[in-house]
């Protein structure tokens, strides 16, 4: 687990939703060697996402039919968002202002937010940190 490095936000489940995601968090840099955890979902075992991994250099990994324990990072971080951000949703004047919320939360997530994952860090702080003490590859 490190930052949350890219996501998008739309009123659907479709490959271009992934896409979007996937390519915001190639914007920070080099994919290659990333691992994709995900479900089994549609988008996930699509063409179209697996063509988009290899073009990223993102090996793919799908976790074990019905376990939810699997993909556990995962569930525990969107369960997150629900309860800090998206309880009150029904609330927001419109979608941009939804959006915006979201973005304030998960630029906060990053650069505020304390984790016990990474000794109480913030995730941009102990990346930054790791980095700093991983030497560089010839």
């Amino acid at each position: 687990m490190g930052c949350l490095t890219g996501w998008a936000v739309a009123d659907h489940m479709r490959i271009e939703l992934v896409e979007d995601a996937l390519r915001a968090a190639a914007t920070r840099g080099s994919l290659g060697g990333a691992i994709f955890h995900s479900d089994h979902g549609s988008v996930y075992t699509s063409r179209v996402y697996a063509r988009l991994c290899d073009e990223l250099g993102v090996t793919q990994s799908v976790g074990a039919v019905g376990s939810s324990t699997d993909n556990a990072l995962a569930e525990s971080f969107n369960a997150t968002v629900k309860r800090e951000v998206l309880q009150d949703a029904s609330t927001w004047p419109d979608e941009p202002t939804c959006r915006r919320e979201l973005f304030r939360w998960l630029t906060r997530y990053n650069t505020r937010r304390r984790h016990s994952w990474c000794r109480y860090q913030t995730p941009n702080g102990y990346e930054k940190a790791h980095a700093a003490t991983v030497p560089a590859a010839a």
